[in-house]
């Protein structure tokens, strides 16, 4: 029995997902039952009920899990004060993130953080929202950068920079000539949203509503690439953060116009696991990361 079967095991039992536990391992699921069945054998107990509906531990996978996950955390916390004291920065960082942070705040940071420790390889995953906290709690990826964090005691939560709001329309939009808009101005207008489970949409939808503004929502999309596409079109008018259109501003494809009522941000924040083991890669990674502030 070795440490990497104890870790497929545990990977398994909190994703729940024999497919999952695999990408994360970086093996075949048809290794992940061998390891499964060797431990079972190991240990002369049945670890999982398996059946089609669900996924269960048994009384025994649930000792095993406790015990193997306080090991395997022993053995990561070695492995990454040995490197400490080798000053070795080297390994795979997995992030999942949002497409907006992902497109327009991330790459710079990447290039910056590769610029400095070539022997990293940074595995970037675009992703929804819920699914990034989802990958994040079942160890699919060592941390996760998201827009309107939600809090959880299962994650530590690193807030980061806060980006302006502002109005985007077509250039020939009347709109476009403005120094500012009311929000109230917005009432009846055609509106690009997001998908009503996107964390910007709900955003969005809170401060309308708390200035009594009824916009007719005519499409709604999960990405900010397609909410700009369709605005660029003359299709709506649309709410986003200011430098994901800076590219199309300057090329004249959008216009921007800050919104006169106030100020109004969507906060960024990186989270991981709570008592996840950091690598020293992985530190030196949020340290570049918390720059984004």
């Amino acid at each position: 029995m070795q440490i990497e079967s104890l870790k497929v095991f545990c990977d398994l039992a909190e994703t729940e997902s024999f497919t999952k536990a695999a990408q994360i391992n970086g093996v075949t699921q048809s290794a992940v039952s061998q390891q499964i069945s060797s431990l079972e054998r190991t240990f002369k107990s049945l670890l999982i009920e398996r059946s089609k509906k669900k996924f269960r531990l048994t009384r025994e996978g649930q000792v095993l899990y406790d015990y193997s996950k306080q090991i395997i955390q022993t053995y990561e916390s070695l492995h990454s004060k040995l490197q400490e004291l080798k000053d070795i920065i080297s390994g795979t960082i997995r992030v999942a993130t949002i497409y907006s942070i992902g497109l327009h705040d991330l790459p710079p940071y990447i290039k910056k953080f590769m610029k400095v420790y070539p022997t990293v390889n940074v595995h970037v995953e675009y992703r929804r929202a819920n699914q990034v906290y989802e990958d994040v709690l079942g160890n699919v990826v060592d941390m996760g950068l998201v827009a309107y964090p939600v809090k959880d005691s299962k994650l530590e939560i690193i807030p980061l920079r806060k980006e302006p709001l502002v109005l985007i329309c077509h250039p020939q939009n009347p709109f476009a000539k403005s120094k500012s808009v009311k929000l109230k101005m917005l009432t009846g207008q055609k509106f690009i949203g997001f998908e009503p489970d996107i964390p910007t949409r709900k955003a969005l939808d809170k401060i309308l509503k708390e200035y009594d503004v009824n916009v007719n929502n005519v499409m709604e999309f999960d990405n900010i690439e397609t909410v700009k596409r369709a605005v660029e079109i003359d299709a709506g008018v649309s709410i986003v953060p200011e430098g994901t259109v800076m590219q199309e501003v300057a090329k004249q494809t959008l216009a921007a116009v800050p919104l006169e009522d106030g100020a109004f941000f969507r906060p960024l924040a990186i989270l991981y696991k709570k008592n996840k083991v950091l690598s020293p890669a992985m530190k030196q990674f949020l340290t570049i990361l918390r720059d984004i502030a």
